[in-house]
């Protein structure tokens, strides 16, 4: 049996339903698989999980293998690595602890992490730093650093630019972030996510610190014909450490859908990961979440995800009201690591979310033109239904 006819499926009423206009199990399968088979074909994946959620209706779909070494599918259970998406976890923390009092987006770093006084580092913002306008921190630390509380890396950085002028994704910007979000909670940063996020998301699959418990289930990634999972480099819990399930990461993606069924606070914090601070072409930056006028081209979509926006430094405007979208938004985020690659996606105004995760690293192009395929066959059939 070849692994893309391996594929289960389960429906999940993470939220109530709403005189449900959402299509029936079978077209909602007929839909996702249309996509995922020729998708998973075409770049050999191992495996892969999707989750989709439809004005309340939910269902994962499953597909493919976990572990190629002993033909384990890929169940509800398979937990992946999502990469960079860890990176709306940091951003709803940091959101979380701002709602609290305990951080503040206008202080500089070293209010939180004394070490940095007087370096160039420490004329940037937190907001700065969560929304990679700090000044040129580069995509990734170099190999040899192995510091995990890097501070004389930050020290002795010069800047490109001006905080504020210009955006340069990077895990330095937002691993710095994540950790003087931690110092200010006086937490450790994984501890604060396992015990304060995921509960809250009601998240019992998902984790920082891999437990014993959890290794059967975790997936294994592939690179270059090898099983691989991620190594640890200074901060990487913050900027891609997350492992979960495709359902828990559907839950969270819920609750991001509709903040208003969450307790106040956790309101609050969610609400304040959706306000958009920086406009980078047709793109805006949020913390952790990045933002498009709905309905959004594919090719806007494919430009604001482009090997460009990643690498490569961009001019920002900021935003001269920082607020939540007044209309309707698609909210994306990618994620990735050695052997794995994930992509989501959701339209609050539409009530369709988007998780897509699979063990191995396949282009981001193609992720984003799956997630946008999906997306608009839904919405489409959802317009058509009511």
């Amino acid at each position: 049996m070849t692994a893309l006819r391996r594929r289960t499926t389960s429906l999940l009423l993470l939220l109530p339903l709403t005189g449900s206009a959402a299509p029936d199990p079978a077209a909602l399968r007929a839909i996702v698989d249309e996509t995922v088979r020729p998708l998973m074909a075409e770049h050999d994946l191992p495996g892969m999980a999707v989750a989709v959620t439809v004005d309340g209706q939910s269902a994962i779909f499953n597909y493919g293998l976990a572990s190629r070494a002993d033909n384990k599918p890929v169940d509800e259970r398979t937990v992946f690595e999502i990469g960079s998406v860890s990176k709306t976890f940091a951003a709803t923390l940091a959101s979380w602890a701002q709602v609290q009092g305990k951080l503040s987006l206008a202080a500089h770093p070293s209010k939180y992490w004394p070490a940095l006084k007087g370096s160039a580092i420490d004329k940037a913002t937190v907001l700065h730093l969560g929304t990679y306008t700090p000044g040129g921190l580069p995509l990734q630390f170099p190999d040899e650093l192995t510091d995990p509380e890097p501070a004389r890396y930050y020290r002795d950085w010069k800047p490109a630019a001006a905080p504020g002028k210009s955006r340069e994704y990077s895990n330095p910007s937002l691993g710095l972030f994540g950790h003087v979000t931690a110092r200010a909670l006086g937490r450790d940063y994984a501890e604060a996510v396992e015990t304060i996020l995921f509960p809250a998301f009601g998240m019992t699959s998902s984790y920082v610190n891999l437990p014993d418990t959890a290794r059967p289930n975790y997936a294994w990634g592939y690179q270059d014909g090898k099983a691989v999972h991620f190594t640890e480099e200074p901060f990487s819990a913050i900027t891609y450490g997350v492992r979960a399930t495709a359902a828990d990461l559907l839950r969270f993606v819920q609750a991001n859908m509709a903040p208003q069924q969450l307790e106040p606070v956790l309101r609050r914090a969610v609400e304040g990961t959706h306000v958009g601070h920086f406009r980078v072409g047709a793109m805006v930056q949020g913390l952790g979440w990045e933002q498009y006028a709905y309905p959004v081209k594919l090719r806007t979509l494919l430009d604001g995800n482009s090997e460009s926006m990643i690498w490569e430094r961009h001019p920002v405007r900021r935003l001269k009201r920082a607020s939540v979208p007044a209309g309707p938004t698609l909210y994306n985020k990618t994620g990735s690591t050695g052997g794995f690659g994930a992509y989501v996606l959701f339209v609050p105004e539409k009530k369709i979310g988007i998780v897509m995760l699979a063990n191995r690293n396949y282009p981001i192009p193609s992720r984003v033109k799956a997630g946008y395929a999906i997306l608009e066959r839904l919405a489409t059939k959802v317009a058509i239904s009511k």
